[in-house]
């Protein structure tokens, strides 16, 4: 097989803060934004990668979901325990100076794992945990 990671889905509750992240403090780009108000899909990238991209998505909109599930995702999203994404960079530490002044919120300063990669880690608007980790 001839497999690719095409996209990966990390849910929004206000799609506006969600680009203010990732566009503004994360600088990725923009590749669509369809729909409307809150129920809009955003495909980002970090800028000069193709054929991947991160879609900022409405959370629980598919009609097989119960009230109970939607109610379930949101309080997990509350929570911060709902969606995460692993990033990586050569400069971790400008990197988290950089989110850290825009004001996102920090929840872990750059630590060395004891599994052997050094990382930091900050919450999207929607609670989404974004870990950072250093490349070699």
């Amino acid at each position: 097989m001839d497999l690719t990671i095409h996209t990966t889905v990390l849910p929004h509750t206000d799609p506006e803060a969600s680009l203010a992240f990732y566009r503004d403090i994360l600088g990725f780009e923009v590749r669509s934004d369809v729909g409307q108000g809150a129920m809009r899909w955003i495909a980002v990238a970090p800028p000069g990668v193709s054929g991947t991209s991160l879609l900022l998505a409405p959370p629980a909109v598919d009609p097989g979901i119960t009230d109970d599930e939607r109610r379930t995702i949101a309080e997990m999203m509350a929570k911060g325990t709902y969606g995460w994404i692993l990033l990586a960079t050569k400069d971790l530490d400008g990197t988290f100076e950089r989110v850290q002044a825009a004001d996102a919120e920090v929840v872990q300063e750059p630590t060395e794992q004891p599994y052997g990669v050094r990382d930091c880690a900050f919450r999207d608007p929607a609670g989404n945990l974004v870990r950072i980790q250093q490349l070699a």
